[in-house]
């Protein structure tokens, strides 16, 4: 029964949408610009670096609130209870991202959001993402590899950290929690396809830092 409430409850912080607020406060509406994309990267290559800047701190800030919310409504649930609550805390905040109601369940790519995720997950997740997303990007020039790397790379990581007991599942099912997070970068490259097939054929544009 506690899924449901996370759940409604991240999505409802992931709907506040960063790259859409400060777009309109600028005059614009980020989704008929560059990409059309509401998130980061769009975000800097059409309002540039101060823009990117802020829209990466709301993102995953969002995550971060909703995260800490959660785990203070739920408080008395325990330690038990605290990966369920982040993980379906999680999910709602990167579906609302992605699929905000009122932008017609058009949004971002929720790869700030996750990053998010990744500081409360565990310290390796957090550096392993740090170092994955900001030295890939520093070395290509391509955001949509470095956040394809670093959400696959997390996968992989949380599921050998949590099999060898590195993270404590807590009441939670090992397969439901490494499910949670096969959805959601199985979500994450889905939503980076169109990239993808541009990685493939070598057409990807750079970005400049």
């Amino acid at each position: 029964m506690i899924r449901l409430p996370l759940l409604l409850i991240g999505y409802l912080f992931g709907c506040v949408q960063t790259s859409f607020f400060y777009g309109k406060k600028q005059g614009l509406d980020i989704r008929e610009h560059g990409s059309g994309n509401a998130g980061t990267t769009n975000a800097l290559r059409v309002m540039g670096r101060k823009a990117g800047v802020i829209v990466f701190i709301g993102d995953m800030g969002k995550m971060i609130l909703a995260l800490l919310f959660t785990g203070f409504l739920f408080r008395r649930m325990g330690e038990a209870y605290s990966l369920l609550i982040k993980l379906w805390t999680a999910v709602g905040v990167i579906l609302g991202h992605d699929f905000p109601f009122y932008m017609h369940f058009k949004g971002g790519k929720g790869i700030a959001s996750t990053g998010g995720l990744m500081f409360f997950l565990d310290w390796r997740m957090t550096l392993f993402s740090f170092i994955c997303f900001f030295g890939l990007t520093f070395l290509t020039k391509l955001v949509s590899l470095a956040s394809c790397v670093m959400v696959t790379g997390d996968l992989i990581l949380f599921t050998i950290l949590i099999l060898t007991g590195r993270i404590n599942p807590g009441i939670m099912p090992v397969g439901e929690s490494i499910l949670i997070m096969i959805f959601i970068v199985v979500l994450s490259l889905i939503r980076h396809k169109e990239n993808i097939a541009r990685l493939l054929k070598g057409e990807e544009k750079p970005i400049t830092l």
